[in-house]
């Protein structure tokens, strides 16, 4: 991978690399990508972003990401309900992920999470608790961005077997063109599809703000800090036109 980020940097002038595999590898290997990054000096030519597990992130290994041109980890906080973090065999508490934020700004690390809503077995109040979470993990400056998704249960997966089984879908489970996340597609306890698609449109209403605005402007250090800012608030507008055709 070393020799590729090096072809990327030297033939085709490459300044940052977004890697949207599940989540980059971890251990050993980590520590040894880290270490030729920083000894072929790429962590001074270009920026590495990537998303990432709370339950494999600690002090020690933020630092070392930090160090070998890692900007931005992007975590899934996914929902503040422990039993749903349980569920998705997340392997973490809802202490660690706050944890985990405070972990990757102190290393100077941006913090992008993301969050699902429309569980088949959480209630509104449950959905309300995670967007309350995520908005004060961003007020508190531990979080730099969220992403709001509706859950989609794909083919394949536990959730669509259990989905089937279950009765929980509102559509039919082989309408694969409307697995879009942008519409609810599994029964709730408690919530309406609209009230779904509220809340996940809320969560990004919650941070954009003029606050949020200013906090990055101030960031702003060079023309390629403020590319970076567009790139960040252009999908959130996208995700709020998606919203908005739903209607």
């Amino acid at each position: 991978m070393l020799n590729e980020i090096g072809i990327l940097i030297k033939k085709y002038k490459i300044r940052e690399i977004f890697d949207d595999t599940g989540t980059f590898p971890s251990g050993k290997w980590l520590n040894k990508f880290c270490e030729g990054m920083i000894d072929q000096g790429y962590n001074k030519k270009i920026i590495i972003d990537c998303n990432f597990r709370f339950d494999y992130l600690t002090e020690k290994r933020a630092k070392m990401m930090k160090e070998a041109g890692f900007r931005l980890m992007k975590l899934g906080l996914e929902s503040a309900n422990q039993k749903t973090l349980d569920r998705l065999r997340k392997n973490n508490t809802v202490e660690q992920i706050k944890n985990g934020c405070r972990i990757a700004k102190d290393a100077g690390l941006d913090v992008h999470l993301t969050i699902m809503v429309g569980y088949p077995w959480e209630t509104k109040e449950d959905a309300l608790r995670t967007l309350e979470l995520g908005y004060n993990l961003m007020r508190s400056g531990f979080a730099d961005m969220l992403q709001s998704t509706i859950i989609i249960p794909y083919p394949g997966t536990p959730l669509y077997q259990q989905a089937v089984e279950n009765d929980w879908f509102l559509i039919k489970p082989d309408e694969y063109e409307k697995f879009d996340m942008t519409a609810q597609i599994l029964k709730t306890i408690d919530m309406r599809p609209d009230e779904v698609m509220s809340i996940s449109k809320g969560i990004y209403r919650s941070f954009l703000s003029l606050r949020f605005i200013l906090r990055h402007l101030k960031r702003i250090r060079s023309y390629e800090d403020f590319k970076y800012l567009l790139r960040g608030i252009k999908p959130v507008i996208g995700h709020l036109r998606d919203f908005s055709r739903k209607k």
